[in-house]
């Protein structure tokens, strides 16, 4: 048979056992580290969860040792964590790790220096409001781009409370 194709049993088994051997460590570590490893609530979230699954990929597909791998997935679920600590405790950390939320449109009105400055464009954010299942704009209150790059669209109506949107940048311009 094709090396490309297929190369041996005894690999298909390695792969087989680094799987499942890699999965069930990092069901483990969050066992114990909490949820919070997959919540994507900050970029720095984000980031491990890309760099789990690369060590998950890199682990299993190659002759990496599956101790090192899940040492690997264990320093990066800690740090992670010491993190999460740390931006509870101090507010320069999380200056430091997490992105401001901003203000994308306010009413109807696109802001169009904001998104400029992250770099987002008005299609984008059209494609967000018809996912949002917003039909005309005069029914939109805002539009958020968070912190882990989700965007957030509010339309109706009701009392908006201000201290949600304390932390979002360009907030004051939001029509109360």
């Amino acid at each position: 048979m094709s090396t490309e194709i297929f190369t041996s049993w005894s690999d298909v088994g390695f792969v087989v056992l680094s799987a499942t051997a890699m999965v069930v460590g990092v069901v483990l570590y969050v066992q114990i580290i909490g949820l919070r490893s997959f919540a994507k609530m900050s970029s720095f979230d984000f980031a491990v969860t890309v760099a789990m699954g690369s060590l998950l990929a890199a682990v299993t597909l190659s002759n990496s040792s599956l101790i090192e791998g899940l040492i690997a997935v264990a320093s990066l679920l800690g740090v992670q964590a010491i993190i999460a600590l740390g931006r509870r405790r101090f507010g320069w950390v999380s200056r430091l790790v997490d992105n401001t939320p901003t203000l994308l449109m306010a009413g109807s009105e696109m802001l169009t220096d904001n998104l400029r400055r992250v770099r987002v464009t008005e299609d984008d954010v059209r494609g967000k409001l018809r996912e949002a299942n917003v039909r005309n704009y005069d029914e939109v209150r805002y539009v958020v781009l968070e912190t882990t790059g989700d965007v957030s669209v509010v339309h109706g109506g009701g009392h908006l409370d201000p201290d949600i949107f304390s932390d979002v940048s360009g907030a004051d311009r939001i029509p109360r």
